[in-house]
């Protein structure tokens, strides 16, 4: 029987360059990447240049990476009731995806957004309308946007499957949109996975009202709190209030071999911990 590859990363800062990024993965030993395309706290980023873009191609066919996919800046809402933040954070999303494209990269995972008091419905609206603007302007890109689970801190929407079902039904072009299950955000929201039969539910749940089909990749979080807080606080594999049984259940369900998983848990000035947490997870895949 042909052995598994488990697709197995971490996010990688891009301090210095995205190219910097492929060889703290291999240090860590990732085979998916994920990254940020430019400062994750500015609307604005420095130019991607086409020296930057080529270098990340080479780098990336030299690598063992298998994929890479990045995360948007947490400036964007796609959900606000404010017209002018809601225009800024399309073309955000926008510039966003076409650094995406210029490096190769599968996905942007997004937070669906926030409604700032609007309500969930006025909220769900809004993304997808602005989903639909962003789909008109980019034309033909390969990159797809993955929407987050969230964990349900303050007016963020995302928290529940039928929002991203909803969001999904209102979009023009659901076949270019995907979701990103969040282990910690799930479990914050209210979804008990520490239990078999809790996780076979879940998972059950989520391909009733969304769609197995629409599951892109995970990120693999533990939660530093409890189920249902909607609190949204990382912490390493087994560490928190989830454990390990979670993610050894999704490591080898079958359904989920070809769906990388990814870690966001804390860092420290070196790979140390992220080559822990893959450690740990390499462990527990049968």
């Amino acid at each position: 029987m042909k052995k598994r590859t488990l697709l197995l990363g971490a996010h990688m800062s891009i301090a210095g360059g995205t190219p910097l990024a492929l060889e703290r993965a291999r240090r860590a030993g990732c085979n998916v990447l994920q990254i940020f395309v430019k400062n994750n706290n500015r609307w604005k980023g420095k130019i991607l240049s086409d020296e930057e873009a080529k270098l990340f191609h080479h780098r990336r066919a030299s690598s063992k990476v298998r994929e890479v996919v990045a995360h948007d800046s947490y400036l964007i809402n796609l959900a606000s009731p404010d017209n002018e933040l809601w225009s800024r954070s399309i073309e955000a999303l926008l510039d966003e995806l076409d650094r995406c494209e210029r490096l190769g990269l599968s996905y942007l995972v997004t937070h669906p957004g926030a409604h700032v008091g609007s309500g969930e419905e006025e909220g769900i609206r809004r993304i997808a309308r602005a989903l639909d603007r962003v789909h008109q302007e980019s034309g033909d890109l390969s990159v797809r946007v993955a929407l987050e689970t969230t964990a349900g801190q303050g007016s963020s929407i995302g928290y529940r499957f039928e929002h991203l079902r909803d969001i999904l039904e209102l979009c023009r072009y659901p076949e270019r949109v995907s979701v990103c299950v969040d282990t910690c955000h799930i479990f914050a929201a209210g979804y008990d996975i520490r239990e078999e039969n809790g996780y076979l539910r879940t998972v059950e749940r989520f391909d009733q009202i969304v769609g197995l089909d629409k599951l892109c990749l995970f990120h693999f979080n533990d939660s530093k709190r409890e189920l249902g807080s909607r609190v949204d606080r990382h912490d390493h594999i087994g560490q928190g209030k989830i454990g390990t049984p979670a993610f050894a259940w999704i490591l080898n369900d079958p359904r989920f071999d070809g769906v990388p998983k990814i870690l966001e848990t804390p860092k420290g000035k070196t790979n140390r911990e992220d080559r822990r947490n893959l450690k740990l997870l390499r462990s527990l895949a049968c």
